[in-house]
């Protein structure tokens, strides 16, 4: 009778603490999500491929700037400082790893743009998705990204498919987050040898994310390049 007294307390608890989670509200996921990105940002870390055998990236302890601060520096990320700026009111970080070749975007243009990224979830501690391995080299994410006045907006490519990022969340929608580095980047092509196609990190937030990030209240550590496509 006592051991059918502690099993139903144990069940109990596990409803309990089921019903808890579940009932989480909004507010507390925006707080959890607050934390794992300053802890984030404080860690030295390392990104583990999910087999957990490779280190991908080496992201390190991020040092955040004011968008002042950026724009005094003519927005320019100190990568020696591991810097990252960040845009207040959005909540994105960004880091310029390079600006890239090219022409950047200008008002009134539209341009078809290669996107190949890694996507971490800061939340669970794992890659989510990805393009930049050998399987997505002949099939990468192409946006179609416009400049209406200083507002950008983008829509991935569903030719052939479409990438990584269409086939892992069923649509179109091109994060905001991902929208953020344009101003300051040259979208152009590896023409030369030394020439380097624009890099970004980015830390997004749930609200600057995929539809998946948004309704599960969670951040993506991402680090994408930009490559226009041939004519």
């Amino acid at each position: 009778m006592k051991a059918r007294t502690i099993f139903l307390a144990i069940i109990a608890c596990g409803i309990a603490l089921t019903a808890c989670k579940k009932d989480e509200t909004y507010a507390e996921q925006k707080e959890r999500e607050v934390k794992a990105i300053n802890n984030f940002l404080g860690s030295d870390t390392y990104i583990i491929s999910n087999d957990g055998m490779d280190t991908v990236l080496h992201v390190g302890k991020i040092n955040a700037i004011s968008e002042e601060t950026f724009e005094a520096q003519d927005s320019v990320t100190d990568l020696s400082r591991n810097e990252y700026v960040l845009f207040a009111k959005s909540g994105i970080y960004m880091q310029i790893v390079r600006e890239g070749v090219g022409d950047r975007l200008e008002v009134g243009q539209t341009a078809r743009v290669i996107a190949r990224y890694l996507e971490y979830n800061i939340l669970s501690d794992s890659i989510q998705s990805r393009n930049d391995v050998f399987y997505w080299h002949t099939n990468p994410d192409i946006m179609e990204v416009s400049n209406r006045y200083g507002l950008y907006s983008a829509a991935f490519s569903t030719a052939n498919g479409g990438g990584a990022m269409y086939q892992t969340y069923g649509n179109t929608s091109v994060p905001n987050g991902w929208l953020v580095p344009f101003p300051y980047i040259r979208i152009g092509r590896q023409l030369e040898a030394d020439d380097r196609i624009a890099k970004v990190r980015l830390i997004v937030p749930h609200s600057e994310g995929t539809q998946k990030a948004s309704s599960g209240v969670y951040p993506c550590f991402y680090e994408i390049t930009f490559q226009r496509t041939r004519d």
